[in-house]
C-alpha cells in the first residue's frame, strides 16, 4: 500500500474505519461493466450504480459515518444539516434509524417534494431564506443556539472518509482501473474516493467533473475566474464555494478537473436511462458526460464513474427526454403556410401519413401573423424514426406545394 502524503487531513485508515463503520447498514452498491457505453464511447467503462441507495445518493455514507461518531450526549441533543437535496435525506434517514433527534434547514423555495420526503425519513424541516447561503447562515445560528451537531455535507473529515468507502469497492471489484472520473460539488466525494483509490492503486488517475455552469472546484485549481452561476441540470454539484479541507485534499490528490456543458449532461442522463435503464440526476450523469466531451482523452483505457444520486424531478426528467428526442431528429416542430381553404389541413395530415411519420400537436394561426388574410400559419410537432426519417417527411411535403420550416428539432 502506497503512502500517502501526511499532511492529509483524512488517511486511508480513516477510509477503513468508516467502511466498517458503514458496512451492514449502506447498500455496498453493484460495481458493473458496461458493454454498450464501452463499444460506443471507446474505452473500458465501469459504473458504481449509487443511484441505488436507498435515499437514492451515495451522501448515506458520509452522514452516517459522522453520526456512528457522536457520544451519548451529543446524540441526545440530536444533529442538525443544511441541505435541499441528497445530504438532507441521508442525515434524515440514518439519524432516524439511530434514534437521534434531526434538524434539516432548507431555502424556502425548496421543492414540496424534497420537503416532504425529508420529514418522511424523520426529520424536523425549517424553512428558511431564499438562497442557500441564507439558509446555511441560520443552520449555524439555529444550531448553536440549540445546542445541536452540524453535520457538513462535504467539508468534514468523516463525512469525506464516510464518502471515500466507494473508492475501496471500486477498486475491490475492478483492481484493473486506470481511471476514476468523479463530480465535484464541495468537493467530499472526490476527496474521499482519490484518497482511498490512490492508497491501494498509487498510479491510478483521479480527474473531477463539474458543470460549465459551477466551476467553482475548477477555479481553485485552476486559478481561474470563469462565473460561478445559472440553472444547472446537475444541481446536486452546484455549489458555489468547494470546502477548504476538501480543496487542499484535492490539489494533492486530483489529477485534473474537467467542465462538462448542459447539453452533454443531458444526454448523458438519457444515455444512462436507454442503455442502462437506470435513472440518475444530473449530478450522478456528469461523469459520462466527461467521457462524452472529450472521448479520445480516455480511449482505450478502463474508467470507473460513479453514478452518485438518482433523485431527478419526474418532471424535469420527461423535459430531458423530450428534448433526447429533438436531439435525435425524433421529434421535430414545424410550419407551414397554408391557403385558408377547406381541406387542407386533411392533405398535409395525408401527406405526412404517407411518409408514416405522427402527428403529435397542431395548432394554426389565423390572426397573429405576417401571412396574407387567406393563409394561415400551421405548427406542427411530428414523431419520426430518425433525421433521415424526418428529411423524408419534409421532402414529402415540399413536393405537395408546401414551404416547410423546421423550427425545432435536433442539431
Amino acid at each position: 500500500m502506497s503512502q500517502l502524503p501526511s499532511t492529509l487531513p483524512v488517511t486511508a485508515e480513516d477510509i477503513r474505519k468508516a467502511a466498517e463503520t458503514i458496512k451492514g447498514s449502506v447498500v455496498d452498491t453493484d460495481f458493473d461493466l458496461s458493454r454498450t457505453l464501452s463499444a460506443n464511447l471507446g474505452c473500458e467503462i465501469w459504473l458504481k450504480f449509487e443511484n441505488l441507495q436507498f435515499t437514492a445518493a451515495y451522501k448515506e455514507r458520509g452522514a452516517l459515518n459522522k453520526l456512528a461518531s457522536l457520544t451519548e450526549e451529543e446524540c441526545e441533543r440530536g444533529v442538525i444539516a443544511m441541505s435541499a437535496g441528497n445530504h438532507a435525506q441521508g442525515v434524515a434517514y440514518h439519524a432516524s434509524r439511530l434514534g437521534i433527534p434531526s434538524t434539516i434547514v432548507m431555502p424556502e423555495g425548496t421543492p414540496t417534494v424534497k420537503v416532504r420526503n425529508t420529514r418522511k425519513l424523520g426529520a424536523k424541516v425549517i424553512l428558511h431564506g431564499q438562497t442557500f447561503d441564507d439558509a446555511a447562515a441560520f443552520c449555524l445560528e439555529h444550531g448553536k443556539a440549540k445546542g445541536l451537531v452540524f453535520i457538513h455535507p462535504f467539508d468534514d473529515p468523516l463525512v469525506i472518509a464516510g464518502q471515500g468507502t466507494i473508492g475501496l469497492e471500486m477498486l475491490r471489484v475492478a483492481p484493473e482501473l486506470d481511471t476514476l472520473i468523479v463530480p465535484i460539488g464541495g468537493g467530499g466525494l472526490i476527496s474521499g474516493v482519490s484518497i482511498a483509490a490512490r492508497s491501494i492503486k498509487p498510479s491510478i488517475e483521479v480527474i473531477g467533473v463539474q458543470a460549465s455552469l459551477y466551476p467553482s472546484m475548477y477555479n481553485v485549481i485552476k486559478n481561474a475566474k470563469l462565473p460561478v452561476q445559472g440553472d444547472t441540470l446537475a444541481e446536486g454539484i452546484a455549489v458555489r464555494n468547494p470546502g477548504q479541507i476538501t480543496r487542499q485534499i484535492v490539489r494533492e490528490m486530483v489529477d485534473d478537473v474537467m467542465l462538462v456543458g448542459e447539453n452533454l449532461i443531458e444526454e448523458a442522463v438519457c444515455s444512462l436511462i436507454s442503455i442502462e435503464k437506470t435513472v440518475v440526476e444530473g449530478a450522478g450523469a456528469a461523469g459520462l458526460a466527461g467521457i462524452m466531451a472529450d472521448p479520445r482523452r480516455f480511449a482505450g483505457k478502463k474508467v470507473g464513474l460513479i453514478l452518485c444520486g438518482g433523485n431527478i424531478d419526474t418532471g424535469l426528467l420527461a423535459s430531458v427526454l423530450t428534448r433526447d428526442l429533438a436531439r435525435q431528429g425524433r421529434l421535430s416542430q414545424l410550419t407551414l403556410d397554408l391557403p385558408d381553404r377547406p381541406g387542407q389541413l386533411a392533405r398535409v395530415s395525408g401527406a405526412i401519413g404517407e411518409a408514416g411519420a405522427n402527428i403529435v400537436e397542431v395548432y394554426h394561426q389565423r390572426v397573429f401573423t405576417e401571412l396574407p388574410a387567406r393563409g394561415t400559419e400551421l405548427d406542427l410537432v411530428i414523431e419520426t424514426r430518425d433525421r433521415d426519417h424526418l428529411d423524408a417527411t419534409v421532402a414529402k411535403l415540399e413536393a405537395a406545394g408546401y414551404r416547410v420550416v423546421i423550427k425545432g428539432a435536433g442539431t
